[in-house]
């Protein structure tokens, strides 16, 4: 099948978008199939050369406020790229506005357009300009309706775009790599590097925008004993370096680097309302990391209450100090909790799209049963003095993490990897 990708981003761009480009071209070519990309025009001589297939690039401008955002210019090289091409199908990676002009010249050639929904256009409208986010769903109706099929990543984007009248919607879920990220990449010398004082390393990763809202990560930053790290770049840096004074700021961290970081973290933090889907929190999990994340639009696929990590409504306290330490657990929270964070990776395939592929890889490895806590803290330490020390620091960090969330408005939930449970444990022996 020959399929056209039509992207608002692609590497060299980190983000979501691009990351899930790069991710289906590569899919596709592995399958046997014939894709080609078309993406706005970056900025300097990386192009991205790394692509598996062939990209044609478009005049582009950066995005006023937010150069690392290109938005492309009216062209004659996408239609043509398409026809040259001779797709058989025209997939749309969040199409706003490329995507849009991709989808007119797949219609005048007659050609079945698949556009992905990725991007929550209303909550930024909320967050960049306090209003227009009935205009923003208009737009992402109009968009999508146009479309022969939309495919949604998560169950909350899914219900979000069937309550707001896009017709057609399918479920098309992530995957994430568990040959690069996974436990064993901990490295010690790298944690000793950001936390020399052998402080509790709790962690972000992703753009550094305000929809983000890591400046919730402030009240964790003064908690004694935890060193905050932040990895990403993005037009919000030089107000949280204000805002987060002795955080560690590792600016754009990508591939076995950015793997290598993630294993080493003890809590991924993950601040933003405003997920389609969240591929980092996946990322995390599939490296034996502990996950907090509001408890709303994509994440929520990735937490089952009381199995993966429980969750809580807004006005209830979340009892963070779980599987954390020698001391009893809550029922939502208890061992077998941890277990099934980490064995809840099992590949579980997405419906198809028209380009015939699915999300088959697995979504976190079984094997990511970090033990985390036993390799921070000595053998030789008594049991007792574990609750006033490392293990009561992560507490206190989570602790803290959950009332930054509720003082913002969202509900929180946790995911904690843990050791593998048995077949007879989950009922699925067989």
């Amino acid at each position: 099948m020959r399929v056209v990708i039509v992207t608002e981003s692609f590497p060299p761009d980190v983000n979501g978008v691009a990351h899930c480009a790069l991710q289906t071209a590569r899919h596709l070519v592995a399958r046997g199939h014939s894709p080609l990309v078309v993406a706005p025009q970056v900025a300097g001589d990386d192009h991205g050369d790394g692509a598996p297939c062939p990209v044609v690039r478009v005049p582009s401008l950066p995005l006023p406020g937010y150069p690392q955002v290109r938005v492309a210019l009216p062209s004659r090289r996408l239609a043509a790229a398409i026809a040259e091409h001779r797709a058989d199908v025209v997939h749309l990676a969040s199409p706003f506005v490329l995507g849009v002009r991709g989808m007119a010249a797949a219609a005048r050639l007659g050609l079945p357009a698949v556009a992905v929904y990725q991007t929550d256009l209303a909550g930024y409208a909320r967050t960049y300009m306090g209003a227009g986010e009935a205009a923003a769903w208009r737009r992402i109706r109009s968009v999508h309706t146009a479309a022969d099929l939309t495919l949604a990543p998560s169950g909350a984007a899914l219900r979000d775009l069937e309550a707001h009248g896009v017709p057609r919607v399918r479920l098309w879920p992530r995957g994430v790599d568990t040959v690069r990220f996974r436990p064993g990449l901990r490295d010690e010398a790298l944690r000793r590097a950001l936390a020399p004082d052998g402080e509790l390393i709790v962690g972000y990763v992703g753009r550094l925008a305000p929809e983000k809202r890591v400046e919730l990560l402030a009240g964790v930053r003064t908690l004694p004993g935890v060193r905050v790290v932040i990895v990403g770049d993005g037009p919000s840096r030089p107000s949280l370096e204000q805002a987060l004074p002795g955080a560690a700021f590792l600016g754009r961290r990508t591939g076995d680097e950015l793997a290598r970081i993630f294993a080493s973290l003890d809590v991924f933090a993950h601040t933003g309302p405003f997920e389609t889907f969240c591929q980092t929190v996946q990322e995390a999990m599939a490296s034996g990391v502990p996950v907090v994340a509001p408890a709303v639009g994509g994440p929520l696929d990735l937490v089952a209450h009381g199995r993966t990590g429980p969750s809580y409504p807004r006005a209830t306290p979340p009892p963070y100090a779980t599987r954390c330490g020698p001391w009893p657990p809550t029922p939502a929270c208890g061992p077998r909790t941890g277990r099934r964070g980490a064995r809840w990776s099992r590949a579980a395939p997405g419906p198809p799209s028209a380009t015939g592929s699915s999300a088959t890889t697995a979504t976190c490895s079984p094997d990511a049963e970090r033990r985390w806590r036993h390799e921070r803290i000595p053998a030789d330490r008594p049991a007792g003095e574990l609750r006033g020390t490392r293990v009561g620091g992560l507490r206190t960090a989570l602790r803290e993490l959950g009332k930054g969330y509720l003082e913002a408005g969202h509900r929180p939930v946790l995911v904690v990897p843990g050791e593998r449970e048995s077949d007879e444990e989950t009922g699925q022996g067989g």
